[in-house]
């Protein structure tokens, strides 16, 4: 039996769960998602827990049981707190400003670059060389996060690029450090 999958999830309070077979809709503070899951498992509310159990013991099912918990804590979890990604950006002129919603960026080119906001997504720029991407949906929030660090990643020479906050990069010896 999977370790996580047989965890109950504790619904917090001001969370509303509604299961309808295998579609999960989880209304919060923080706004609403909804997903329909594969009927390998099947969900059920007792009380303020959510409980997930597999229908048989196929390959399928115990591959679905862990994950179908963990991403139904991610919901709730996601509408009650919330979920964020810290960017830093590395470099000389390397700078980013709201423009509106969306993200406006000077990342070395010879245009600035502009990252539309998606719905359920929300950019804050408390300095100049830092970028919160906040929402409910975690895989939303990770996604977007990874789209924006596209545009420059860091590089091992210099260490100039976008990145993730605590994020390591190992450096190289440029040819001028190698020698014969």
């Amino acid at each position: 039996m999977s370790r996580i999958g047989k965890m109950p999830i504790t619904v917090p309070a001001g969370v509303e769960v509604k299961i309808d077979g295998t579609t999960v809709s989880v209304k919060g503070a923080k706004g609403e998602l909804s997903r329909t899951f594969r009927p390998f498992v099947t969900i059920e509310q007792e009380g303020d827990q959510i409980v997930v159990n597999r229908i048989d013991d196929s390959r399928d099912a115990k591959a679905q049981h862990g994950l179908v918990r963990t991403l139904v804590a991610n919901m709730i979890e996601g509408v009650s707190a919330g979920f964020s990604k810290k960017l830093q950006l590395v470099g000389v002129g390397y700078r980013a400003a709201l423009k509106g919603k969306d993200l406006e960026m000077q990342l070395g080119y010879s245009h600035p670059v502009l990252v539309a906001c998606p719905e359920g997504i929300t950019f804050e720029c408390p300095q100049p060389t830092e970028i919160i991407v906040s929402g409910a949906s975690k895989e939303q929030v990770g996604q977007v996060a990874a789209d924006i660090r596209k545009w420059r990643k860091p590089e091992p020479y210099k260490g100039k690029g976008i990145r993730y906050e605590g994020e390591y990069i190992r450096r190289k010896l440029g040819k001028a450090a190698k020698g014969d």
